[in-house]
């Protein structure tokens, strides 16, 4: 433990340099905003606007808007932020900044603005997405504005990030989040006004790295993510070291392999978990999160899971202590947090199995269930068994749309598929309700697929199934007594369960066995 707090000691000793360095840096710069206040912007409307950035100590700072101009001063260490009035939606504005000096963004719209987080999924580009060429050619829209958050963890919480607001179109929209600007092009189409995305994304990250450290700390049940990160601190300068000498080696194998003419397909070692490792606790939410906020915003949407699949069943308690950690430090109360279930993945069993990433699925349904103002966009028709990416991110940006509608906006509209409710037992048969039927269950396909059931045994066989009204009935000829049935429950779901309103319904099971990530942490 001793070694821990040396080492903690120096990041905070480092860490107050730093902010002793930008302090002095802040008291003799010209008034500036954070990055989020650019040309192009896209504000909030219907709450509160914040407004901050920094300034020389003690300056006074007015900013205007339309017909509002509010003032403050700086505190000491040249920080400052007025909040203006709510706004309807509208604009261009012009958004001006003056102290000793006197900064005027232009082209600001007032619409809704949206947090697009999570990791690779997330992250994905619309180049890289099905249709990329005519999608990118079609996406001039002055009325969608895209930022994004360049990719870092910290030790501590940032207070800016570099970037800036773009209008949407083909220059600038091939390399932002596909998930985000299909649902940003979705809503925007549907409510008339602006869209203002946020990208916050980082391929392969878990949860964790998103959560704000206070959080995990004071929540028992994530003591080992804690525990661990900390047991790493203390041999990170160890393992830096090592680290470094096995680069070295790299390289030079690698000069000596060109010198040669051959090729030299060895991947580099990976850095050791540190302060600033993308997958350290509390780390991206330092970095890419915290300098966000208090940003007025609607609501976020996130697409996560893969990396913490291992950890399925400790993801029951993590991500709803992620979504959270977000809302607290937001001081919005609740706002619609909108996410993704996995997509099917890896190969296509026939057979009943066990799955850690049917487990993750499980882990999200029930933070939905659980968790308020929150709602799941079901993609098991979207999936790729070799890839996990799968290139489809339309229909998962317009479900996560379907969904805002729904949660953001109070549209009088069906936003999910359906989602198991309970069941009863008669005879050999299982009868089960579910919710979110909009009117009734729809089989796409000659038959139903993905249901299995079990006797006392716990072992599962394929099972038939055919829709009732609003009930689905389970049974095989092998399971004379069922206990439990289960839909979808594999790495990759082959599945065909929906509603009327074109939503597929999520994977579930109606027993609480212990599964493979039970004890995972």
């Amino acid at each position: 433990m001793q070694r821990v707090w040396h080492h903690w000691r120096s990041v905070l000793l480092l860490t107050g340099l730093c902010w002793v360095g930008w302090a002095l840096t802040a008291a003799r710069a010209d008034v500036k905003p954070m990055a989020l206040f650019s040309d192009h912007a896209v504000l909030q409307q219907q709450m509160p606007i914040p407004v901050w950035g920094t300034a020389d100590p003690g300056e006074e700072v007015t900013v205007t808007l339309g017909d509002q101009k509010v003032s403050t001063k700086a505190d000491e260490h040249g920080r400052w932020m007025v909040k203006l009035q709510a706004v309807p939606a509208g604009g261009p504005y012009e958004l001006k900044i003056q102290g000793k000096n006197e900064i005027v963004l232009k082209d600001v719209m007032i619409g809704e603005v949206w947090i697009c987080s999570g990791q690779s999924n997330m992250q994905w580009p619309v180049r890289a997405s099905a249709n990329a060429e005519e999608e990118i050619a079609n996406s001039a829209n002055p009325m969608i504005r895209l930022f994004t958050v360049p990719r870092q963890a910290k030790p501590e919480p940032q207070t800016d990030v570099n970037g800036a607001w773009a209008v949407c179109g083909p220059d600038t929209v091939a390399d932002f989040s596909a998930v985000g600007y299909f649902f940003g092009r979705s809503l925007q189409k549907k409510l008339g006004v602006a869209v203002g995305l946020i990208n916050t994304s980082y391929g392969g990250t878990p949860a964790e790295a998103w959560t704000n450290w206070h959080k995990l700390i004071n929540m028992p049940e994530l003591s080992p993510i804690v525990d661990r990160f900390r047991d790493a601190l203390a041999k990170y300068p160890e393992n830096m070291k090592k680290y470094e000498e096995a680069m070295a080696e790299y390289r030079q194998q690698a000069r000596q392999a060109k010198e040669k003419g051959e090729q030299f397909n060895r991947r580099p070692p990976s850095p050791p978990m540190g302060p600033e490792h993308p997958h350290s606790p509390g780390g991206l939410y330092n970095a890419m999160v915290a300098p966000l906020i208090p940003y007025a915003i609607r609501g976020a949407i996130w697409y996560q899971g893969e990396s913490n699949a291992g950890r399925a069943y400790q993801y029951r308690t993590l991500f709803p202590a992620m979504i959270a950690s977000w809302r607290e430090a937001w001081n919005q109360g609740d706002f619609p947090f909108l996410f993704v279930q996995l997509a099917p993945f890896m190969k296509i069993e026939t057979e009943p199995t066990e799955s850690a990433w049917a487990e993750l699925r499980e882990a999200q349904l029930l933070t939905m269930l659980n968790t308020r103002n929150t709602a799941m966009a079901v993609i098991t028709d979207v999936g790729e068994e070799d890839d996990i990416h799968p290139k489809k991110k339309q229909p998962v940006g317009e479900r996560l749309a379907i969904a805002a509608r729904a949660l953001a906006y109070g549209e009088d509209i069906e936003y999910s598929g359906p989602i198991y409710d309970h069941m009863e037992v008669q005879g050999n048969k299982v009868i089960l309700h579910f919710t979110h039927v909009d009117g009734g269950l729809v089989c796409k396909g000659d038959k139903l697929t993905g249901f299995t059931i079990c006797g006392e045994d716990r072992k599962f066989v394929n099972a038939e199934a055919e829709i009732q009204g609003d009930t689905v009935v389970v049974w095989s000829p092998q399971v004379e007594k069922p206990v439990a049935v289960r839909f979808g429950w594999a790495n990759y779901p082959v599945v065909n369960l929906w509603n009327k309103a074109g939503l597929p319904a999520s994977p579930f099971r109606t027993d609480d066995f212990p599964g493979v990530t039970k004890d995972a942490q």
